[in-house]
């Protein structure tokens, strides 16, 4: 039996992996989130690249995305820039900016299919697997001892709910198949109309594309969310600053926009440097300076939305401080949440209240008398900072090393020393709690930061004074039953 396990794991994984991308990738190529370019977060190379591209999309090639094929090498998708193409009129040009988005849908499709065929080979096989092993059982009935057959036939139980998982994926890659064949017969309709220079049947051509993106996004916010499965190697992007500090990224910021935050220091600190790039991070400079009328406390500070939501130094007072105008928006205190180091993470640092930012929003996560030291999960309203509803999760804060959201789901840490795992996960839909098993590699030794970018997919983290990033792997549970 532990070879069909294997095979059924490597299945499993595969598909997290697919699932993972789309959420990722097809929003981005569609225009459906804002983000032309990938992940910015593997170095600086992304960024150079793409301050040499042209900011007139008809003066050169466009560079949207890139993605992994399944053979390792980098596939990456460009947008070859209009030649010659008439633009005496609004509606010609608005035709040559619909015909773009198609190619983009389509090269989306093919990258898709691509990653998805390797996996249906899989799939395939195991089907395979499972009746041949389901018929060797019924034939050896009265050969193995009741013993030997009993076990047998528990893990063929098991096996056997892999089967409906199996066919929704089987068909969820049909519906792919299917989709790549609309692309394409709108990109023809296109040329064709795009080649004779006039705009017959536009507001109907117009009108499948919004169709179809509607059906692509709707297609990724399904499998956009998920369990977290794992967490890549760590990518270091930076040594810089003392032990103890955060730095972050906007996660509603548009595509053009990424700028760096950076913050040296866990307590009294009101010095925020802001990067005009990752990769003038990287070489430090390009950089303007914040000075906050109120010293933080911790490192739990999030950007979100032009706005830093930070911990007022000795105050359980939550402080949202706006960039662009230079002022404070708003504070208030968070009803009977600890703090100066009260209810700390097990690295102390005046930790005892972390803003965090998910799919789904603003999130602060602290302690209270009342809840006994357990951590605590609330939903914050981002304009006025009032709890819209909390959870008590359960867990000792002191307990945990730190945490993160994803989701919906708090995802905390055993330790923040090397040899931490991500040990427990709540969920804040159903109200209840699992302990996990998902390892990382602590490089360096001592992590006083980690959040969750939803944006880039990624987990920014501060270890022992260098800036680290992790990928994450999310699994899409399908459902088989009730799903359209």
């Amino acid at each position: 039996m532990s070879v069909p396990l294997l095979k059924i794991g490597a299945v499993l994984s595969t598909m997290a992996m697919v699932t993972n991308w789309m959420s990722q990738t097809l929003p981005s190529l569609v225009g459906l989130n804002g983000t032309k370019l990938g992940r910015s977060g593997r170095g600086g190379s992304r960024e150079r690249g793409r301050s040499r591209l042209p900011t007139n999309p008809e003066e050169g090639w466009q560079l949207y995305t890139s993605a992994q094929a399944p053979d390792g090498k980098c596939i990456c998708t460009a947008v070859i820039p209009a030649q010659s193409t008439c633009s005496r009129d609004g509606r010609s040009r608005e035709l040559r900016q619909l015909m773009e988005k198609v190619q983009n849908v389509s090269q989306s499709m093919e990258v898709l299919e691509l990653r998805t065929y390797r996996d249906l080979q899989y799939v395939r096989s195991m089907e395979t697997l499972m009746r041949s092993l389901d018929a060797r059982l019924r034939a050896a009935d009265g050969s193995l001892s009741t013993k030997s057959f009993q076990e047998l036939k528990d893990r063929m139980s098991e096996l056997l709910p892999l089967s409906s998982v199996l066919e929704q994926y089987k068909a969820d890659t049909r519906t792919i198949v299917r989709l790549r064949e609309e692309v394409r017969n709108l990109s023809s309709s296109l040329a064709a109309i795009q080649e004779e220079m006039g705009a017959y049947g536009y507001e109907d051509l117009q009108q499948r594309v919004m169709a179809l993106e509607a059906r692509l996004h709707a297609c990724a916010q399904k499998l956009g969310c998920g369990k977290l499965t794992g967490v890549s190697n760590p990518i270091t992007i930076r040594a810089m600053g003392s032990r103890f500090g955060s730095w972050m990224t906007d996660t509603m910021a548009p595509s053009a926009d990424s700028r760096v935050w950076y913050m040296d220091g866990y307590y009294k600190g009101r010095r925020v440097l802001e990067f005009r790039t990752l990769g003038d991070f990287i070489k430090g400079q390009n950089f303007i300076q914040h000075l906050l009328p109120q010293p933080w406390a911790g490192t739990g500070h999030v950007v979100y939305n032009g706005s830093l939501f930070y911990n007022k130094y000795q105050s359980n007072v939550v402080v949202k401080y706006h960039f662009r105008s230079r002022s404070v928006l708003v504070q208030r205190s968070l009803p009977g949440a600890g703090y100066n180091n009260t209810f700390p993470y097990s690295w102390g640092g005046f930790s005892d209240m972390d803003f965090m930012v998910d799919e789904s929003g603003l999130w602060a996560v602290y302690t209270t008398n009342q809840n006994a030291g357990n951590i605590v999960v609330s939903r914050l309203d981002p304009h006025t900072l009032e709890v819209v509803r909390s959870w008590d999760t359960g867990y000792p804060k002191r307990s945990a090393g730190e945490a993160f959201m994803i989701c919906g789901v708090l995802y905390v840490t055993n330790s923040h020393l090397a040899g931490a795992k991500v040990y427990f996960a709540y969920f804040t839909n159903t109200s209840s709690y699992e302990y996990t098993d998902v390892p990382f590699h602590n490089q360096y030794s001592h992590i006083s930061m980690l959040d969750y970018n939803p944006r880039e997919r990624a987990l920014y983290t501060w270890n022992n004074g260098h800036q680290v990033l992790y990928n994450v792997t999310l699994f899409h549970v399908i459902s088989t039953a009730g799903d359209p």
